[in-house]
């Protein structure tokens, strides 16, 4: 059982859904956390301070650990598994010394500090609220600690294709803020939220350290800012650094606007957001962190051709199963924030607001999707700045467009700043297209317009019976009770995705042929798939 827990997945779709399938679950246990603060707080005051809490420990780290290092970490390390495995692992004990020491100060510097840098995050909240969320950012402040360390045990996982225990992590993550919602808040007030999330870190970083160290790694007491492995790394760094500063400069200018915004609505955008991530990450994020390792291998072998069709394949892939999950949360909205949100304190208004903004985040579903995969196909080749300029453009459309939205001639609530997230994630997207498109000649883009019409074809007819269904459905139940709404939601769910795969049969899309033979080979068996993707035909 464990050897399965520690074995190598050597198909990138293998791996994806591998990912997939985890992500799901750790989705599922992040909306059931979500549903219990629903269903004790609402749309309320505690979680809006709890929501704008996690902001300034997140930014501290996202732009240091989460992104950044894993950017350089990843295709340092693989590349130096090829030549040398005991520099490989000194390499990874150099790192993690330097950066628990660094992230331990920073978090002790940045407590002192947080009564002088929450006003800029909630710049609309009173006392009382600015009050509770300086105190649950201080306690957030360590948790930093652990999942940067988690961070880098799960960039060596995912060097050595160990995707499964590093999928985990998000799951037990969750499970630690869910046990503080249940057993803290009641002990010690809504603070005991902050701890919950301190608890998940911890457990974060624990459920991958017995397969990190059955990996070969061997733990060195070294700290050596000279090493010329930590120095390319730290130079594939700084531009992702400054791409992720402006990201999260980004969510904080998004909170800080939300934050002048009817009570709640902090909380309103970030129960959409969480909610639209659920088919982000079971989807783009699982693809791009399956094929990155594939793609920075043969970039450093410089496998021109192989990388095009992998990352084409991936694409594709991205593209086939983001659209279901589009048109669903798309015409479904309501009844997925009532079935999964609707409870307690979450009132009628607030499900209004949160599927009103769900709908602009689908919106921009496709293009969200892709942001992952793109953005690592340029590291891939060791470039990260041009992800970053372009960062740079989508930020400041995002920005404007969030003032447009809200305050201006189109006041829109927390449903203005969805639309503005959509539009400048879809600019982002296809800046991204275009300028690797010339970094590498040419994408395979017949194959991929081809598919496109393919897969827009069954998410139109998947529309179209969707939307008469609720209609039909509508009268036969009773659409105030939770029963009514399921059966309304899940049966005009279930025909449209059947809909959608009937006509990507009989459409022959190779997007679907290679998840049915995915399945058939039973994936979870990684010793029966290709070793890549270019190891099935007619892709």
């Amino acid at each position: 059982m464990f050897k399965k827990f520690r074995s190598e997945t050597n198909s990138f779709t293998a791996a994806a859904l591998i990912l997939g399938a985890a992500s799901f679950t750790s989705r599922f246990v992040g909306i059931i956390r979500d549903r219990i603060f629903a269903h004790q707080f609402g749309a309320s005051d505690i979680l809006d301070a709890y929501f704008s809490a996690f902001k300034i420990p997140d930014l501290l780290y996202i732009l240091l650990i989460s992104g950044a290092l894993s950017v350089g970490l990843i295709p340092v390390f693989t590349k130096l598994l090829l030549k040398d495995k005991k520099e490989a692992w000194v390499l990874i004990s150099n790192i993690t010394n330097i950066a628990g020491i660094f992230l331990s100060l920073a978090s002790f510097i940045l407590i002192i500090f947080t009564p002088q840098l929450v006003p800029l995050v909630a710049p609309g909240f009173d006392a009382e609220k600015t009050k509770l969320t300086i105190n649950m950012t201080r306690i957030m402040f360590l948790s930093p600690l652990f999942l940067g360390l988690s961070a880098i045990v799960g960039g060596v996982l995912q060097s050595l294709k160990n995707f499964l225990i590093y999928s985990l992590s998000p799951i037990f993550y969750n499970l630690g803020i869910i046990l503080a919602a249940w057993f803290l808040v009641p002990m010690i007030g809504p603070i005991g939220l902050a701890w919950g999330v301190v608890f998940g870190a911890i457990l974060h970083l624990a459920v991958q350290l017995p397969t990190f160290f059955k990996t070969g790694y061997v733990y060195k007491a070294i700290i050596n800012f000279k090493d010329t492995n930590l120095r390319l790394i730290g130079r594939l760094m700084v531009p992702r650094i400054l791409a992720l500063s402006a990201l999260q400069i980004n969510l904080i200018v998004t909170t800080a606007i939300a934050s002048t915004l009817s009570t709640g609505s902090i909380t309103v955008f970030n129960y959409a957001n969480n909610l639209q991530s659920f088919p982000l990450g079971l989807v783009g994020v699982s693809f791009a962190i399956a094929i990155f390792p594939t793609l920075s291998a043969l970039a450093a072998q410089n496998k021109t051709a192989d990388y095009i069709k992998n990352l084409s394949s991936a694409v594709r892939q991205i593209l086939f199963f983001i659209t279901p999950l589009t048109v669903i949360f798309l015409l479904l909205r309501a009844q997925i924030v009532r079935l999964l949100l609707g409870t307690g304190q979450f009132d009628w208004s607030a499900t209004i607001n949160t599927a009103d903004t769900l709908a602009f985040f689908s919106l921009g579903f496709f293009a969200q999707a892709l942001l992952p995969l793109l953005i690592r196909a340029y590291y891939a080749l060791e470039d990260t700045k041009t992800p970053f300029l372009i960062s740079l453009v989508s930020v400041t459309v995002n920005i404007g467009l969030s003032f447009l939205f809200t305050h201006g001639s189109y006041n829109l609530g927390t449903a203005g700043l969805a639309l503005a997230y959509s539009l400048a994630g879809t600019l982002n997207a296809a800046l991204l297209w275009v300028f690797l498109h010339l970094k590498t000649g040419g994408l395979d883009e017949n194959r991929i317009i081809t598919s496109i019409f393919k897969i827009s074809t069954a998410g139109l007819f998947m529309g179209i019976v969707i939307q008469a269904g609720k209609y039909l459905i509508a009268p036969l139940v009773d659409m105030q009770t939770f029963l009514g709404i399921f059966i309304q939601g899940s049966a005009t769910g279930i025909i449209g995705l059947l809909i959608y795969i009937i006509i990507g049969l009989l459409l022959k899309s190779h997007e679907m042929i290679v998840f049915v033979n995915t399945l058939k080979n039973k994936f979870i068996k990684t010793k029966n798939l290709p070793p890549d993707i270019s190891g099935i035909s007619e892709i």
